[in-house]
């Protein structure tokens, strides 16, 4: 099978004073082209830590992570910030949207820092909001947006680069019931159509049951 990430022995610690807090004690890690798969696990057993690492936001204490034959970390700051804006989608808990900047242009935000004019990023911009039913909201402001739909538009920035993979840290967990299941729908329905790579992070079971896989960590390891 076409592995397209495989993390190998990622360890990540903490100092707190006089105390070595072991988040990550060795993670391996092998996802597949095309694979959605689950990360749970109690809070604080280091979930959100791997995925920032697997996404190249945080250096690992120790470890590799190879992403579409790319060594994230043999690569210097710049390089690496500009594989992970191309090849890496990230949808968090809160949606991080630039507030003085419409759906829209979010959206096409990504593109445009990777060089492409607005002109160009504007069409499959808005393509993507259109996909996640946001045809009409294309000129609000996040303010003027709801919590669902401000995730919907974190989702479609996320997709917008086509990368590689993309990776989700509780997507829904600042959303009331209802609108977290439009979500997790729209999330599987976007990547199944579209046979993305994902990793998520999540405490609901129902949506972690959907996944081809699901991975826990504990005791700073992962267990199938």
């Amino acid at each position: 099978m076409d592995e397209l990430l495989r993390a190998t022995g990622v360890c990540k610690h903490y100092v707190l004073g006089d105390t070595c807090i072991e988040v990550l004690k060795g993670v391996d890690l092998g996802v597949v082209r095309g694979e959605i798969v689950a990360v749970v696990g109690a809070s604080g057993v280091g979930k959100s830590t791997l995925l920032h690492i697997v996404g190249g936001l945080d250096h690992p204490a120790s470890g590799t992570v190879v992403i579409d034959d790319v060594d994230l970390f043999a690569l210097s700051d710049t390089d690496r910030a500009k594989f992970r804006n191309r090849q890496i989608g990230f949808v968090f808990q809160f949606h991080h949207l630039l507030r003085d900047f419409t759906a829209l242009e979010n959206v096409m935000m990504p593109l445009m820092i990777a060089g492409i004019s607005s002109d160009e990023a504007r069409v499959p911009a808005q393509k993507l909001l259109r996909d996640v039913g946001l045809e009409k909201r294309l000129a609000h402001l996040p303010s003027e947006l709801s919590g669902g739909e401000a995730q919907r538009v974190a989702v479609a920035r996320a997709l917008v680069t086509k990368p590689a993979i993309v990776l989700a840290d509780e997507p829904s967990g600042n959303l009331d019931v209802a609108r977290s299941a439009e979500l997790h729908a729209l999330i599987w329905e976007l990547a199944r159509t579209r046979q993305q790579t994902c990793i998520i992070v999540t405490h609901d079971q129902h949506l972690a049951a959907r996944a081809d896989r699901v991975v826990e960590i504990e005791d700073g390891r992962l267990v199938a």
